[in-house]
């Protein structure tokens, strides 16, 4: 059987960590927090979500490399902007006989790359076999046995496919997908709107706004994905559209819960402080503002949402800049 190393530990990694455990496999869960890892040994329950119960053929760690030399498929579960230092440090203990398994969501700042790009620049090869694992999912309905499904992307198909039967079960259905970079740009901008869908929750908008906002967000997303080598048609499958009315309606997106947050009047500084969780869509929000200069497209939306975090603009009055913009037809 295969040897599976989960690094990180959170709310999403940790339910997939408990549904392949279901299934009979064993596998081993990194945290860099040493008492952490105590805890969840001794508990068996997670820090964040208390329902989520962990059985016994997952052992916890925090020694990293031992996880990573061990293992035949290594599941990134940590944040976005982490992943490139984390791999950096342990570059060693990689082999190019591994699968790596992507499950974050959002762009690296700067260097404007996705998950996938980062790990293969990390490791300095054209480390083929990495697959994104990515759709409309959150970790409290996954581990309630809600029916969900996955997108499995990667240009290697025949890892993609062992990732796809992988995590697949009665109540998980996983798809492929050969468009990678569109898969992961789906799953990281639907973030930045999903901050304007709680923004229209916080200021006391209706139904009509988010409507609007997420169909016409989602217009501004594909825009930036084909630009980028995408194709249009994955923005309108489950990393795309399903991904982001997920993200957007839901009660357990922090990136809309942090958008809410917004419209009441917080301000970002002590949201952020505040959450025990990361809301990618803000790393994210960065990223693609400078993607949108670089490609020279048009995205009003994600452009008002930069402005709202990280230059104080007023959400009610970035609404009615969007809303007065020039009349245009509505394939523009």
């Amino acid at each position: 059987m295969e040897k599976i190393t989960f690094l990180g530990c959170g709310s999403w990694g940790g339910a997939l960590g408990k549904l392949l455990s279901n299934k009979g496999i064993h596998l081993t869960m990194w945290h860099r927090n040493a008492e952490v890892v105590r805890t969840l040994t001794e508990t068996r329950r997670h820090y964040l979500i208390p329902e989520l119960i962990f059985p016994n053929n997952i052992v916890f760690t925090n020694d990293i490399s031992s996880g990573i030399d061990s293992s035949d498929i290594i599941v990134l579960a940590l944040p976005s902007q982490t992943i490139r230092g984390i791999i950096s440090q342990n570059r060693s203990s990689f082999n190019d006989q591994q699968i790596i398994v992507n499950i974050s969501k959002g762009i690296e700042n700067d260097s404007l790359m996705t998950i996938s790009e980062v790990i293969k620049d990390t490791l300095e090869d054209d480390h083929k076999s990495v697959v994104t694992l990515s759709g409309p999912s959150h970790a409290e309905e996954v581990i309630r046995n809600h029916p969900t499904t996955l997108v499995a992307a990667s240009r290697d198909i025949e890892s993609a496919e062992k990732i796809q039967t992988l995590f697949a079960t009665k109540m998980l259905r996983t798809y492929l997908n050969r468009d990678i970079k569109g898969v992961e740009l789906g799953g990281s901008m639907k973030n930045v709107i999903a901050i304007a869908a709680g923004i229209c929750d916080g200021i006391g908008y209706g139904d009509n706004s988010k409507a609007a906002l997420m169909t016409r967000g989602m217009t501004e997303i594909t825009r930036l994905g084909k630009a980028m080598g995408a194709k249009g048609k994955t923005f309108r499958g489950l990393s795309g559209y399903g991904d982001l009315i997920v993200t957007c309606l839901s009660k357990h997106s922090r990136n809309r819960q942090l958008g809410q947050s917004i419209g009441e009047g917080m301000s970002l500084d002590s949201i952020t402080t505040e959450m025990k969780m990361i809301a990618e869509g803000v790393s994210t929000a960065k990223s693609v503002h400078q993607l949108r200069l670089k490609h020279k497209v048009d995205m009003p939306i994600h452009e008002a949402i930069y402005q709202v975090l990280f230059e104080n603009k007023d959400p009610k009055s970035s609404v009615v800049e969007l809303m007065t913009r020039r009349l245009s037809e509505e394939g523009n």
